[in-house]
């Protein structure tokens, strides 16, 4: 029995070591509970991020900070859910990109089509030193990025035809994110681009308002899409992380050691939603394809590709140093 004593206390000290924590230090913290907010359903990888993030953060904390959920933009669009982020009516979220480089403008070079080529190289940009840049500035608009969490690797879909190239969408209306690097990127491979909030888009897809959207696939899948779009390209445009964001004032009520333990969570939980995704894909497209979709596995990547320089022209050197940076990374 001594034995075991000291090994669950070794245990005990090499937990504590492994996430900067001791429980000790939340034995006079005021019991506290934070909502964190995303506008997709719970079978979506946001909620995936989100429920690991409430698990390790009330293990951690031993109960004293407790994370009530909110899906289904129940609180809000992604908009409107920084915004009540910044003025404190909303405490988090797991928020798209898009939406956050309207906020902070550095943030759109995730944006830009074609820049990453694997999911991998993503994180290694991401999770470095300047997805850390990037997620410090949220400071300067009364946010705190906590984490990059995944969206992934955008693809169209549409209602009316198959397309292997950009001259198969032209004229297509198709929804993007209200980001203008997403607008000009799909003006440019000749659709009809209109930014419009996510749960606009189901309506509209329904109502055949618009052709189509691009999204990741564990969206097209969560959402059904299947049911109002015949057709999916997996043309894998852009990469797309979403950023466990809290705000400021939210942050600033919590002690130090409680700090630590959310940016800690906030990148163990997306990095478990990474893996999720990752090892769900495949069954999704299946699972698309017998719900009757018809996927174009292999589009003209490199004519996508050449129709889209100009964007890189437009929005390069807005970024500073920051692009080329990037792609030394890559390199």
């Amino acid at each position: 029995m001594k034995g075991y004593a000291c090994h669950t206390l070794a245990l005990a000290v090499s937990l504590a070591v492994a996430t900067g924590t001791n429980a000790a230090e939340f034995d006079d913290m005021d019991p506290v509970t934070l909502r964190l907010a995303h506008v997709v359903n719970e079978q979506d990888g946001f909620h995936i991020a989100a429920k690991k993030f409430e698990e390790l953060v009330e293990e951690r904390t031993e109960g004293k900070v407790n994370i009530d959920i909110y899906p289904n933009a129940s609180l809000g669009d992604e908009r409107t859910l920084l915004e009540g982020m910044q003025i404190g009516t909303v405490d988090m979220g797991v928020i798209t990109n898009g939406p956050v480089a309207n906020f902070v403008e550095g943030m759109a070079v995730f944006e830009l089509p074609f820049l990453f080529p694997t999911p991998e190289a993503a994180y290694a940009v991401l999770d470095g030193p300047i997805g850390q840049e990037l997620l410090d500035r949220l400071s300067e608009v009364n946010l705190k990025g906590l984490a990059y969490a995944e969206r992934g690797f955008r693809n169209l879909t549409n209602s009316e035809r198959a397309v292997h190239s950009p001259a198969d969408i032209a004229g297509l209306r198709i929804r993007v994110m209200e980001n203008p690097v997403y607008v000009d990127t799909f003006r440019e491979l000749g659709a009809n681009a209109i930014p419009m909030a996510w749960t606009e888009a189901l309506t509209a897809m329904q109502q055949g308002t618009i052709d189509g959207q691009e999204n990741p696939i564990n969206v097209i899948h969560s959402f059904k899409l299947y049911e109002t779009q015949d057709y999916m390209t997996l043309s894998r445009h852009t990469y797309a992380p979403a950023i466990f964001v809290m705000g400021m004032p939210a942050w600033n009520t919590l002690p130090e050691p409680a700090q630590t333990v959310l940016e800690q969570a906030a990148q163990e939980a997306a990095e478990h939603e990474r893996r999720m995704n990752a090892e769900i894909e495949a069954e999704q497209l299946a699972d698309l394809r017998e719900a009757g979709m018809q996927i174009v596995e292999e589009p003209d990547i490199a004519a996508f590709q050449q129709a889209v320089v100009p964007v890189y022209e437009k929005y390069g050197e807005q970024f500073g140093d920051t692009l080329p940076r990037i792609q030394e990374a890559l390199e």
